[in-house]
C-alpha cells in the first residue's frame, strides 16, 4: 500500500522547494541504509560462522552506496544541503544495524525488512509525485524502489519474520523510519 502523493503547492518556487526536500530525504535515507548495513556487518562480519550473511550484507550495502553517490551527485546539481540531521541519523542507523545484529541474523533481517517497507511506500509516492514533472527522476526512483524491494525480499526469505519480538522490533523501526523522513524532508 503506497502512501498519496503530496499535492503540488502553489506559490513561486514551490516546485524547486519540494524537489529539495525530496533529494534531501532520500539522501539521508541512502545514508541511513548504508549505515544499518554497516553496523550489522561490524557485528555478523566479525563473528565465526556468519560470513554468508556478512557477504549478502556487503552485496545490499553496495546497492545503497549508488544510491547514495547519485543523491550526492543531484544534491550539488540541483544545489540542495543535506539535512542537518546527517551526523545524527549516520550514528542512530549505525546503532540500529549493531543492536539488530547483536539480536542475531534473523533480526537484522527483519531490519531490514522493515526500512525497507517504508521506503518502498516512501519512494511510490514520490515516484508518482514526479512522473509527470520529472519523469527522468521517476525512472531513477522507480529503479531504486524495486532494489529496495529485492532487498525486503530477500530478508523475508531469510527469516525476518522468525525474529525474536519481530511484531514489535518491526512496528519501532517503522515508526523511526517514517519519523526521519518526515524530519529530513524540512530539516
Amino acid at each position: 500500500m503506497s502512501e498519496k502523493p503530496i499535492p503540488s503547492r502553489p506559490g513561486v518556487g514551490a516546485v524547486s522547494a519540494r524537489l529539495a526536500e525530496i533529494l534531501r530525504v532520500d539522501h539521508a535515507g541512502e545514508l541511513g541504509a548504508v549505515h544499518i548495513y554497516r553496523g550489522q556487518r561490524a557485528v555478523l562480519g566479525a563473528s565465526k560462522g556468519h560470513e554468508r550473511i556478512a557477504g549478502q550484507l556487503e552485496e545490499m550495502e553496495g546497492h545503497e552506496a549508488v544510491h547514495l553517490a547519485r543523491f550526492d551527485q543531484l544534491l550539488n546539481e540541483h544545489q540542495v544541503r543535506p539535512t542537518v540531521m546527517t551526523p545524527l541519523w549516520r550514528a542512530a542507523a549505525f546503532t540500529l544495524g549493531a543492536g539488530t545484529a547483536l539480536l542475531g541474523e534473523k533480526a537484522a533481517h527483519a531490519c531490514t525488512e522493515a526500512v525497507e517497507n517504508v521506503i518502498e511506500q516512501h519512494y511510490a509516492s514520490q515516484i508518482a509525485e514526479l512522473e509527470g514533472r520529472d519523469p527522468e527522476l521517476a525512472a531513477e526512483l522507480s529503479k531504486f524502489r524495486d532494489e529496495e524491494l529485492a532487498h525486503r525480499d530477500h530478508a523475508v526469505e531469510e527469516g525476518a519474520r522468525d525474529a525474536p519480538g519481530y511484531p514489535l522490533l518491526s512496528a519501532v523501526i517503522r515508526a523511526g523510519c517514517k519519523a526521519a523522513i518526515k524530519i529530513s524532508e524540512k530539516l
